[in-house]
């Protein structure tokens, strides 16, 4: 007789044949967490990249590029001096400046500039050039490198010059820009002659061959030094300052060492463009130490060994950094909080997920235990099961999100998809070895209500307490990490979750106590089989409370961004709208006042230059008004409410609104300031801190009637939410006003405030992260209702047969699920509002608010502001959520025949 050979199935294999939908269902729970966990990470990295790009492109490009200059030649130079102005020893020094340029630090050569120039601008002697007050214009002499690919020429051709050029040259060619051609009445042919020492031969004669067109006017060839491209007005000393023009003559650049002849202020230079396309946030550190040792370190001795001794190098690109550093500062702590909340809810629901398995496969795995099966096996197959669906959707998770997302670090994305892969695998074995870590009794009750914490319980519930104060404590002395500030809101919700779970038995004992009295048992047997919910239905609370604080913390920041833009677009105008020029028409303002949507003017004359006569440097704004118009602008507006009376005295003597460094410039008592030829006395009646068209500054508010000569009005300021630009524009036109009449609108200035890529990462990411910690928070919600699901149908069935209608016992499982749905919503609202309140004084939204005007100073501190709408409509859609799923499981238990259930052996509890 042969032996027989006894083979076993594998067990991972036939458990995924027998039951491939739980396997299914974790493979795409994992999926799409581990994608979320990899995703978000890259996203921030990806518009906190743009914003940083943003940042240098937006600065003025004398600041976001390395300037190199080798100062005017020792007087006896020689040779020396003029052959370091030749083109081929520029070229080769600029081959060396670039290739010593540190590789975080990657130059656009395109934009990059070189070559000679005067420090100091020289003036014009023709009669011809025209003239403003301060006297004849000046010119820029500059021999740029390059000018060819930079322009084009518009009329004539470009400038030339032999190789040779002498210093002492009486005549070179040169080009003007179609700007400087245009303001100085410059053509083709002319001649210009600059001063020059007599010593020389007399003045320089420029000769003008062409007028060019910049290519790129706003890049950093062309905007280093703005004159080249467009002239710009200068002013002669004080006291009495009068403009004059200042321009610039591009010459050949082998006429270079004629500069040496004209001023001793020449130069050589040299100006390195950054390329922002190639600089990320990851590589933001690296940026900072190119900078300094450009500056100050190894990389600008390297430089001065190469090109000169004497090398001067200058930059702004430390200042940009950390400007950009503030305003990606400002929205880390916001979108930590996001990232933890949802992080938190996600790893709830894994847990969810495997203790939903573990449940459904109690009876399967206690009689395994019962025939011998140890711990560690049962947790290792159940750990080999896990990981086959497990490992390929967290991989392909992360693999997406790299995808999607190229740009970004990948070291904080793949720990985070290892993070979601660990909890999906762990899940399942963990939660069946502490359950049947003993044997437990058929009907044994693990009741919410009966379950006493443990003392292991207690420490842990204790040490999270001692944890989430501090949290909260040192974010609101501020200067609190990103990492804690995140943490904070979620520990207040943790904490708060345990506190309620603590709490839970005491209100369904007295409720059940009322149920008994009550008529009929559906209301006693809902309340009691609320409290018979297993110990582990504090994990949806908790679940369910994290992603309620999270929303509601959102939605006050969404919330606090809105009325600090709204707040900052008001300060800017004033009102609904304005109107301002030099000098308005009296008659405007009744114009105005017949537009459509306009309710008030208010007619103010507005100037800077008020003379205090106290020695003071600093300019305050006069505001010269009609108290009761204005008064009632202010009170509308609330920017700096006052009475109307207070701007309303006995003659001689102007009561005055003013900020409190002008009423200590002016004391209590009457004083006489304004100009020379028409001074007046005021006397501070009110202080305040802002007030309509002079949001930032000093000013003083006086009543336009008292003052000693009529002012004519500069700014109208106009109430009315429904004006409209064209209205006020054909009023304009009605009342004759001149072409320097500039209109803006409150909504105009509004819609300016949203547009920097910080701004919208951030509001972007948020609102992901919301909703996806919303949708993890209904899914820990349905699984926990899932749980019990088997044992309430065959609860359902057994009380059909004692004569429960099907109503009936749609109300009983509708009723039983309510309790901790209104738990959950009520103390996440309450608990979200709690959080707001904790931490608002530790959060300045201010710079994520108002990060494309750099904040506005009279705005102050903007704080998270509570929004009703996002703590009430959340909660209520739990509760919503939660009702309708019991009437849908109560709807399929009934429609289901009672006999399958009692057939099927169900042990209720």
């Amino acid at each position: 007789m042969g032996r027989t050979s006894k083979v076993s199935a594998p067990w991972v294999r036939t458990r995924l044949r027998t039951a491939p939908g739980p396997a299914v269902a974790m493979l795409l729970l994992t999926l799409v967490t581990s994608f979320l966990a990899a995703a978000f990470p890259r996203a921030v990295d990806t518009y906190e990249s743009e914003a940083l790009r943003h940042e240098l492109r937006g600065a003025p490009a004398e600041r976001g590029s390395v300037q190199l200059s080798v100062g005017p030649p020792a007087p006896d130079a020689g040779d020396e001096a003029v052959e370091a102005l030749r083109p081929a020893g520029l070229a080769a020094r600029n081959r060396a400046v670039l290739a010593a340029m540190p590789r975080a630090l990657p130059a656009d050569t395109a934009q990059s500039s070189y070559g000679s120039r005067l420090r100091k601008p020289e003036p014009a002697t023709d009669d011809w050039l025209p003239r403003l007050d301060g006297g004849p214009p000046v010119f820029t002499l500059s021999a740029p490198a390059g000018l060819a690919g930079h322009s084009a020429v518009r009329s004539g051709r470009l400038p030339t010059a032999p190789r040779d050029t002498d210093p002492t040259a009486r005549e070179v060619e040169a080009a003007v820009t179609t700007a400087t051609a245009r303001t100085l009445r410059i053509g083709t042919g002319a001649r210009i002659h600059v001063n020059r020492p007599a010593e020389l031969g007399g003045p320089l004669a420029v000769h003008i061959t062409g007028i060019l067109e910049p290519r790129h006017p706003e890049g950093a060839y062309w905007s280093v030094e703005p004159v080249l491209r467009t002239p710009a007005k200068l002013y002669t000393p004080p006291p009495v300052p009068q403009p004059y023009w200042h321009g610039a003559l591009l010459l050949a650049p082998d006429a270079a060492p004629v500069l040496l002849s004209v001023s001793a202020h020449a130069e050589t230079y040299w100006r390195v463009a950054v390329e922002p396309s190639r600089i990320g946030v990851d590589e933001l550190p690296g940026v900072r130490e190119a900078v300094a040792s450009v500056e100050h370190g190894t990389v600008g001795a390297a430089l001065r060994s190469r090109v000169s001794p004497d090398l001067e190098i200058t930059t702004g690109l430390d200042d940009i950094l950390a400007e950009a550093d503030g305003v990606l500062g400002s929205a880390r702590p916001v979108v930590a909080v996001a990232a933890v909340g949802v992080g938190t809810v996600a790893s709830i629901v894994l847990v969810l997920a495997g203790g939903l398995g573990a449940v459904r496969r109690h009876s399967e795995l206690a009689l395994l235990r019962a025939r011998g099966a140890s711990l560690r096996g049962i947790a290792g197959r159940l750990l080999a099961e896990s990981a086959v669906p497990v490992l390929p959707a967290a991989g392909a998770g992360c693999a997406l999100a790299f995808l999607l997302l190229p740009e970004g670090r990948p070291l904080p994305a793949l720990p985070a998809s290892a993070a979601v892969a660990l909890v999906g695998c762990a899940a399942l074995p963990l939660h069946a070895a502490f359950l049947h870590r003993r044997p437990r009794l058929p009907g044994q009750r693990d009741d919410l209500v009966r379950t006493r914490p443990s003392r292991r319980r207690t420490v842990a519930e204790l040490t999270l307490l001692v944890l989430a104060s501090a949290a909260v404590a040192a974010l609101r002395r501020g200067g609190a990490p990103d990492r804690l500030a995140g943490a904070a809101p979620v520990l207040v919700g943790v904490i708060a979750a345990l506190l309620l779970v603590r709490l839970y038995p005491l209100p369904l004992k007295l409720a059940a106590h009322a149920a008994a009295r009550w008529r009929g048992a559906i209301g006693f047997l809902s309340v009691a089989r609320a409290g018979r919910a297993p110990a582990s239905a504090g994990l949806p609370l908790l679940a369910l409370l994290v992603a309620l604080t999270t929303a509601a913390f959102g939605g006050s920041v969404l919330t606090g961004v809105g009325e600090a833009r709204d707040r900052a677009a008001l300060l800017a105008v004033g009102a609904d709208a304005g109107i301002e020029a030099e000098e308005l028409p009296r008659e405007l303002a009744a114009e105005v006042r017949k537009a459509p949507g306009v309710r008030d003017v208010a007619v103010v004359h507005r100037s800077y230059d008020l003379d205090l006569r106290d020695g003071g440097a600093e300019s305050v704004t006069l505001l010269a008004v009609e108290p009761g118009s204005y008064a009632r602008l202010a009170r509308s507006t609330g920017i700096g409410p006052f009475a109307p009376g207070q701007l309303r005295g006995a003659r001689g003597e102007l009561p005055a609104l003013a900020t409190p460094r002008v009423a200590e410039r002016l004391g209590t008592g009457p004083v006489e300031i304004g100009p020379v030829g028409a001074p007046f006395t005021v006397r501070v009646a009110a202080v305040r801190d802002v007030t309509p068209a002079a949001a930032e500054g000093d000013f003083l508010v006086v009543d336009a009637a008292g003052l000693p000569a009529g002012r004519a009005p500069t700014t109208l300021l106009v109430s009315g939410p429904s004006v409209t630009a064209a209205g006020l524009g054909q009023a304009v036109r009605a009342a004759g006003a001149g072409a320097g009449v500039r209109v803006g609108l409150r909504s105009e200035e509004r819609a300016g405030l949203v547009e920097t890529p910080v701004q919208r990462g951030a509001e972007r990411v948020y609102a992901v992260a919301v909703a996806a910690g919303a949708g993890y928070a209904a899914l820990a919600l349905l699984l926990s209702l899932l749980q019990a699901a088997p044992e309430r149908t065959a609860m359902l069935a057994r009380l059909r047969t004692m004569g429960l209608t099907r109503r009936q016992g749609r109300r009983l499982l509708i009723l039983e699920s309510l309790p901790q749905a209104v738990l959950a919503g009520a103390g996440g609202a309450l608990v979200g509002w709690a959080a707001i309140r904790l931490l608002a004084p530790g959060i300045d939204l201010g710079r994520l608010a108002l990060a494309a005007r750099g904040g506005v100073p009279s705005l102050g501190s903007v704080r998270l502001g509570t929004d009703p709408w996002s703590l009430l409509l959340p909660a209520a859609a739990v509760v919503a959520l939660a009702a309708g799923v019991a009437a849908l499981q109560a709807w399929a238990a009934t429609r289901r025949a009672t006999t399958t259930e009692l057939r099927a052996g169900d042990v209720t509890r």
